[in-house]
């Protein structure tokens, strides 16, 4: 790989990552793009020290292990008195990926402008040296901004208290959103984290240094906060992520424990407000404006809100740990047929995992979807339970909840209009319209409530089953073959985004097989995967004598 030197006003340093690079300047800054589309994009995280020696270990570990490979690294190190800046620069001699800053103590809100005056990725995230990410944190937030083009991605995280922790989010919409409707939804939620922190999100640095936005030195309260309103003002679309990556750990206290008055607190949050007050102005017209003057108004008593932790007993809360699939090494460490397939079935439980959290669905909802999507209709409930490796029992259950959200349907519950094939003769359309308007009134006509409903649900299913019956007559189906059709399980069309997830981690899955490969290794590895499979379908579909299969 070609190296590459890059030179800054302060020091010289070395990254092996980020060659067949182009530059676009803007202000006098130097943005790096890739030549080559779908290469990975440089991510810039920046990560505040002060005094972090117990848990600094765990968050840079996360960080190091990113699926997305290509970032840089900037731990500035504000002044620690402990043991902080020796750990980061041992992690700078280990990986070329890190850079380390020693500076004196001037506080996080001017350590994260420095930082941002040095960064050079096309992206800006950040984090807590006390907290920690999953280890496919960065590679979704620069997916879900790739694909959906936007200039802000702002995902769900995880509340860490003690050994337990909570899923926090609040937007639910799984789509782009203008700057008008996200500034809605943040207005229902003034003082939640969810909005006003800086680790859940991912920036463009482009709008970050054409508007020279950097933290408020002057204030130490809700600085992250005021940064967010400048970034919204400038940016104009959002994507909610609903995935949790961050596992965020409160250890800070509030600002009455650090010291400051009710008073100061008070009227530090009114300055704020001013601001608040003035971003709403700009968003919206004068008209909308007034509209919500109320709404904006009730931030001068929202609480800070950064989401408790349910005790155990109740339902929220989980255990840390429970909270998703992980997969270490000397799990899936091994030799032989059954480790292989223990190693496939666990990388594909790992993917099946994200993808659920990603739809907000369950690990099986997710199992059930992706079964019916990879091998289309079923004809039985044991069938798919095979497929889908769950007891039957659990597939039930399963499948009425999918049935609930809209995403499955069975034949049996179409209509018969959805039934009817398209080359019905119109003759057939016409007598059964004509029989219709001369039907003799329903006696269950005459009954009122639920009774009538009812009668009206049971003739219903008595007209789609002779329906049925006469068009298997007609096609020449047995009862067995016409049981078999009405018990077939089918996806709606609200399930498309959900298939087109699953699409995007099986090109994620070969992309971890075949990584290191070349162009022609791959296309000859995907060659033998295909001829193993042909044979053992070979094998597996031997007929006997008798003429049925084995």
């Amino acid at each position: 790989m070609r190296k590459v030197l890059f030179v800054n006003e302060r020091q010289t340093w070395y990254n092996p990552f980020r060659d067949s690079m182009k530059k676009c300047d803007f202000n006098k800054k130097t943005i790096y793009k890739k030549e080559q589309a779908g290469v990975e994009q440089l991510v810039s995280i920046i990560v505040p020290v002060y005094n972090a020696e117990e848990y600094l270990k765990r968050c840079v570990d996360s960080i190091l292990v990113q699926d997305h490979s290509d970032f840089e690294l900037i731990l500035m190190d504000d002044g620690s008195t402990d043991a902080s800046g020796a750990i980061c620069d041992g992690y700078a001699q280990q990986d070329n990926r890190v850079r380390v800053v020693h500076k004196e103590n001037t506080g996080v809100s001017d350590t994260r402008n420095r930082a941002l005056d040095l960064a050079e990725g096309v992206y800006i995230q950040f984090l807590d040296s006390d907290d920690w990410i999953v280890p496919e944190a960065t590679r979704l937030l620069v997916q879900a901004m790739e694909k959906y083009d936007c200039d802000m991605v702002i995902s769900d995280f995880y509340r860490v208290a003690g050994e337990r922790l909570a899923r926090k989010g609040d937007i639910e919409e799984n789509r782009v959103l203008t700057r008008q409707e996200f500034a809605s939804c943040m207005i229902e939620n003034p003082a939640d984290f969810y909005y006003g922190v800086l680790w859940n999100k991912l920036y463009k640095r482009q709008i970050i240094e054409e508007h020279r936005i950097r933290m408020d030195v002057s204030i130490s309260w809700c600085e992250d906060f005021l940064f967010n309103l400048e970034y919204i003002r400038h940016a104009s679309s959002f994507y909610a992520l609903q995935v949790p990556i961050y596992y965020y750990v409160k250890r800070k206290g509030s600002l009455v424990s650090q010291g400051m008055s009710i008073s100061n607190t008070m009227r530090m949050k009114i300055n704020i407000f001013d601001y608040y007050n003035e971003f709403y102005k700009d968003v919206y017209d004068q008209e909308d404006y007034a509209d919500i003057r109320l709404q904006v108004y009730s931030f001068l008593w929202a609480a800070a809100k950064d989401g408790a932790v349910p005790p155990a007993p109740l339902p929220g809360g989980r255990k840390l740990g429970e909270e998703r699939l992980s997969l270490r090494e000397k799990q899936v460490e091994g030799e032989g047929v059954l480790m292989d397939q223990y190693r496939y079935r666990q990388l594909l439980n790992y993917q099946l995992d994200l993808a659920a959290k990603k739809n907000r669905l369950t690990p099986d909802e997710a199992r059930v979807l992706f079964a019916l999507d990879q091998c289309g209709e079923f004809e039985s409930m044991r069938r798919l339970s095979e497929v889908a490796d769950l007891p039957v029992t659990r597939l039930f259950l399963t499948l009425q909840k999918l049935e609930r959200k809209k995403l499955i349907v069975t034949a049996e519950d179409k209509t018969p209009e959805d039934e009817m094939p398209e080359d019905r003769m119109p003759e057939e359309k016409a007598l059964a319209e004509e029989k219709t308007e001369t039907a003799e009134p329903d006696p269950a006509e005459q009954k009122p409530g639920k009774s009538r409903k009812k009668e009206e649900k049971k003739k219903g299913k008595k007209e789609r089953k002779k329906t049925a019956q006469k068009r298997a007559k007609k096609k020449g189906r047995s009862q067995e073959e016409e049981k078999r059709e009405k018990n077939r399980i089918l996806l709606r069309p609200e399930a498309a985004p959900v298939c087109e997830e699953f699409g995007l981690m099986q090109e994620e899955m070969k992309e971890i097989c075949f990584a290191g490969f070349t162009d022609e290794e791959r296309e000859a590895g995907e060659a033998l995967i295909r001829r193993l499979n042909e044979n053992m379908i070979r094998f597996m579909g031997k007929e006997d004598p008798a003429g049925e299969k084995i």
